[in-house]
């Protein structure tokens, strides 16, 4: 009484004495494939909204009470999201270089990491290759 794969997919192990595994059987009988219903996270009483773990009930009471919290707070979202500094240029976004490595052990680092010398690098691997062959 050992598994096997199921002979029709051959994904989903079965029994020896069985033909076929529950899926293929329904496959082969027309039924259509049954969607699990994930019910919601917080009640677990309703089915939860496509994309999301929580149903429409929990998620409707859920922003309510943010929109409270905002309130009490005196913070509104729109304000909050308007005291964010913007990014003005790619200098305040790239981190100032470390001091402790020497410029010219710098540029042959750089140099080895270079995307031009490594695109060559693998022309040349080619050009090997195709002088082997």
């Amino acid at each position: 009484m050992g598994l096997i794969k199921c002979p029709r997919c051959e994904l989903n192990y079965i029994r020896e004495e069985e033909g076929y595994c529950k899926i293929c059987k329904r496959e082969m009988k027309g039924e259509g494939q049954r969607e699990e219903i994930e019910m919601c996270t917080v009640c677990n009483e309703h089915p939860a909204l496509p994309g999301k773990d929580v149903c429409l009930f929990c998620l409707k009471e859920m922003n309510e009470e943010s929109s409270r919290e905002e309130e009490e707070n005196g913070v509104r979202v729109d304000e909050a999201a308007l005291s964010i500094d913007p990014v003005s240029g790619m200098d305040e976004i790239i981190p100032e270089m470390d001091e402790d490595i020497p410029e010219r052990e710098y540029n042959e680092i750089e140099n080895d990491l270079s995307l031009e010398e490594m695109g060559e690098d693998e022309d040349e691997d080619d050009d090997d290759e195709e002088d082997e062959d």
